[in-house]
């Protein structure tokens, strides 16, 4: 009889993980202004499909956003303005961290060309 060891669970390091990677636009629908390509590279997914962590980059642009997931952003490089269906917009920079709750409408604008780590919860 042999006896075999349960899944042992790792630290996944950014650097030394292979994401995966995908680029993508917003659609057409969404789209307020300019043609931002984003790049997603996913680092970690957990077996349920409901929490992930990565890192986003963008070009200029502004697109509609309605979220059904909470995310945690924390910006490296460049520059974003998130507005409200209200009209009460926030600026992000590099460094600055924030978090947008599930049930968020508005806009999400790329000022500058940005890059920003992401953790994401779908309940």
């Amino acid at each position: 009889m042999t006896e075999t060891s349960p899944a042992v669970a790792s630290i996944v390091d950014f650097a030394k993980t292979a994401p995966e990677v995908s680029v993508s636009s917003p659609s057409a629908d969404r789209l307020l202004a300019g043609t931002p390509r984003q790049k997603t590279s996913n680092v970690f997914s957990d077996a349920g499909g409901k929490f992930f962590a990565g890192v986003w980059e963008s070009t200029p642009g502004k697109w509609r956003v309605s979220y059904s997931e909470n995310e945690f952003c924390h910006v490296t490089a460049g520059r974003i303005r998130i507005t409200d269906q209200a009209g009460d917009g926030r600026e992000f920079g590099a460094g600055d961290t924030f978090v947008v709750p599930a049930g968020f409408e508005g806009t999400w604008e790329v000022l500058e060309a940005a890059r920003k780590l992401y953790v994401i919860y779908e309940p």
